[in-house]
């Protein structure tokens, strides 16, 4: 007798699921991983024999109404053009060649005069600026 032999089917495992599976945990922990950075750093300063200058520079404040008008150093300004602004700035600079200018800005005030009186010094060559701010109050 003559059996005809069966023909086996070959055996294959789809990868493609699984490679899916794999992609899908991947961007999972991906986005639910928190990542911190350290902010400390362990850092040797060097020591100086120096002593501390006599006075720190006077610094020039511009403040800034909830209007829109300027005071420079408690000056008023007779308006709010930006060359208005510049030459109050560079006449309290007087010979100097640069100051700290501090920005008080009524938390009204509008955004386009802040940035103005941040422009003034800049064209001015002052870098060193600073905004102040108010402690926030613990009533809210």
């Amino acid at each position: 007798m003559n059996f005809k032999r069966q023909q086996r089917e070959e055996v294959s495992v789809n990868l493609t699921p699984l490679i899916d599976i794999v992609f899908l945990l991947l961007i999972f922990f991906m986005v639910s991983t928190t990542f911190t950075q350290e902010s400390h750093l362990n850092i040797d300063l060097p020591e100086a024999s120096a002593e501390p200058s006599q006075a720190p520079a006077k610094s020039i404040e511009i403040v800034v109404t909830a209007t829109g008008e300027y005071q420079v150093n408690e000056q008023a300004l007779i308006n709010q053009q930006l060359d208005t602004l510049k030459r109050a700035v560079s006449k309290m600079l007087g010979d100097r060649e640069t100051a700290p200018v501090v920005i008080t800005a009524d938390a009204k005030a509008p955004h386009g005069a802040v940035v103005k009186a941040m422009d003034a010094a800049g064209q001015l060559g002052l870098v060193n600026l600073s905004i102040t701010t108010q402690q926030a109050s613990d009533d809210r």
